[in-house]
């Protein structure tokens, strides 16, 4: 499961390196963000969808909600009873909700890190866990776009899959975090072979720290909410 998470700040330079990247002129890279939540909108990086004013099929930034709305849903957010911040890796060609955008709509997740709390109920210890020698990376994600009152809507998902030896002791599953060298290959929605792609990222490649309990509470915000306890 992955229903936190943060980044730092990442220039374009960053991102134009790691992808090939198109920005739009004169706009500003995202601010950092330390205590992303389900339905806040933030950045995914996606190839191009017809109707956008850059070439199709270029890889661009673009805004959305964190949390799925699949394009056939027509009634308001507010009746949205399921839940969608995360999808399983397992299955999804079977899932009415995941196989349209993971035939079509494939995404990357820019993070620094994410969190989990572990413990007993009433005394959970917020967790933080980012990557060894690396400010940024990227989960694998879907989004899709919805006609909802009106107006389009687009909207993402993380992928999850089973945990490594260190998420193990902190929850029964984590994000997929794609290497640098399978951004592409995870973006090209024509390639249906990925499920090598889902295997939990390397042990000795991660860390975990524990942070303060404020983290718990999306309005708290700033760069101290991962420092060690």
């Amino acid at each position: 499961m992955c229903g936190r998470f943060f980044r730092h700040g990442v220039t374009w330079e960053e991102y134009h390196n790691a992808l090939n990247l198109i920005h739009p002129n004169g706009i500003q890279p995202p601010e950092p963000a330390y205590n992303i939540a389900p339905t806040q909108y933030v950045p995914i990086i996606r190839m191009a969808p017809e109707g956008e004013d850059v070439p199709r099929h270029a890889i661009q930034m673009a805004p959305a909600m964190w949390g799925l709305v699949p394009s056939w849903w027509k009634k308001p957010l507010s009746e949205r009873k399921f839940s969608t911040f995360n999808a399983r890796s397992e299955g999804l060609e079977a899932s009415n909700t995941f196989r349209g955008p993971f035939r079509h709509h494939r995404c990357l997740v820019p993070a620094s890190g994410f969190y989990e709390w572990t413990g007993p109920k009433g005394k959970k210890q917020p967790f933080a866990i980012g990557l060894r020698n690396r400010r940024w990376f990227c989960f694998a994600g879907l989004w899709d776009r919805a006609m909802i009152d009106g107006s389009e809507i687009d909207t993402f998902t993380i992928l999850t899959t089973k945990p490594n030896d260190l998420m193990a002791g902190l929850h029964t599953r984590m994000p997929v975090i794609l290497h640098p060298s399978d951004y592409r290959t995870w973006l090209d929605a024509d390639n249906r072979k990925v499920e090598h792609l889902y295997e939990p990222f390397p042990t000795e490649d991660m860390h975990a720290w524990p942070v303060n309990p404020a983290v718990g509470n999306v309005r708290n915000q700033g760069v101290q909410l991962i420092e060690e306890t």
